[in-house]
Formats: structure tokens, C-alpha cells, sequence
């Protein structure tokens, strides 16, 4: 068999997103709706949590309904990076627990490249990983919608099989499943699911 190759996701996986990475998106997708579409605070995070809740990305909702607005600027004005990247908060042991597994490693992420990029170098584990499949090099297809893996696959040249997939959503974990990649779930709880090979708790448990 040959070395695995791991696919790591970003947010909430190689660093504490919800911390501060999270907050500022969403604020900053929020005033930029509200800028856009010409609507009021309230209605505008509503709208943003809504397209989320109903297409998985609120990118796909302003592709969906609002064909006018360029999704490439939306991309980039929601991730403000001086703001991001003033606070970076790694998950535990992160780059002895990247530097001792054996494969290849891929950033595959619903994020921007651009975004991806200055994370992976405020964290400083560029080295590990030979490339980003980002949703803006995905043809602004995200996870968990099985053409983006099908893309980011045919990017780097891999077969499902051979790939182990890092992930705390178990939504992008069940389509990884479904295409025959080993699955491990980044979960808080004890709660278990079929789409997880493995359950940790903390990355460095890998």
C-alpha cells in the first residue's frame, strides 16, 4: 500500500477558528450584504445565516439568488487578512502532530486561497503540506458537494482510497466517506457517526 495521503481541513481543524477567524468573517459577510443588497444589520446577518443553513456556504446562496454581485470579491472582502490574522490560535501540539505523520498532506477548504495561504504561514506549517485546494481554485464548488472532492482529487493527482481526511464537520466527512477515503472526525463530545473511521477529540490524538 502506499503512504496516505492526508487531507486536512482548515478552520476549526488546524487552528481554534471559532476563536476569533470565525467572528470576524461573519461580521465582515454580514456588512458586506448589508452594503450590497442595500439592507439592514438584522436582515442582512439573518439572510447570511440563512444561505448557510440552506446551501451549506452562503456563497452559494449569492450565486443562487443574486447572479449580479461578484462572488470573487464577496470571497475576498470576507477575509479581511491583517484583521484575521492579528489573533492565530493553533490546535495543541500542531506541528509535531503534522511533522510525524508519514504521506503527503493537502489544506483542502472552503476558504479563499488567499485566506489558506496566510493562515498556513501565521501558523508556520507551510512545509508540511505540498498544496491548498481552496473553493476559489474549486470553481467555487465547497465541500460537502462531491464535485469539489472529485476536483480536488484530479488537482494533486490521487486516488479516494489512499486518502485519510481530517474534518470537524461530519457533513464533509459523509461525502469523503461515500467516495471512499478513510475518515477521521474532529468532534467535540462523545457523539459517533458511520462517515467517522475514527473519532478524536484533538489533533494531537492522530
Amino acid at each position: 500500500m502506499p503512504q496516505p495521503t492526508w487531507i486536512f481541513d482548515l478552520d476549526n481543524t488546524l487552528h481554534h477558528a471559532s476563536r476569533h477567524a470565525f467572528p470576524v468573517i461573519d461580521s465582515a459577510m454580514t456588512a458586506w450584504l448589508q452594503s450590497e443588497l442595500q439592507l439592514q444589520p438584522s436582515a442582512a446577518n439573518q439572510l447570511r445565516q440563512d444561505y448557510w443553513r440552506r446551501y451549506g456556504a452562503t456563497l452559494l446562496g449569492l450565486i443562487r439568488h443574486h447572479p449580479h454581485l461578484n462572488p470573487h470579491h464577496f470571497l475576498a472582502t470576507c477575509h479581511p487578512l491583517p484583521q484575521l490574522l492579528s489573533q492565530v490560535h493553533p490546535m495543541p501540539q500542531l506541528k509535531s502532530t503534522l511533522a510525524r505523520l508519514t504521506g503527503d498532506k493537502i489544506v483542502f477548504t472552503n476558504g479563499p486561497i488567499a485566506y489558506a495561504q496566510a493562515m498556513l504561514a501565521a501558523l508556520n506549517i507551510e512545509r508540511y503540506f505540498i498544496g491548498i485546494a481552496a473553493i476559489d481554485t474549486l470553481n467555487l464548488t465547497p465541500k460537502p458537494i462531491p464535485k469539489a472532492y472529485h476536483q480536488m482529487l484530479r488537482q494533486f493527482k490521487r486516488q479516494a482510497r489512499n486518502c485519510i481526511m481530517v474534518e470537524d464537520s461530519i457533513d464533509n466527512l459523509i461525502t469523503a466517506k461515500k467516495l471512499g477515503m478513510q475518515t477521521v472526525w474532529l468532534r467535540h463530545g462523545s457523539k459517533n457517526h458511520p462517515a467517522a473511521d475514527r473519532c478524536i477529540t484533538q489533533l494531537k490524538q492522530l
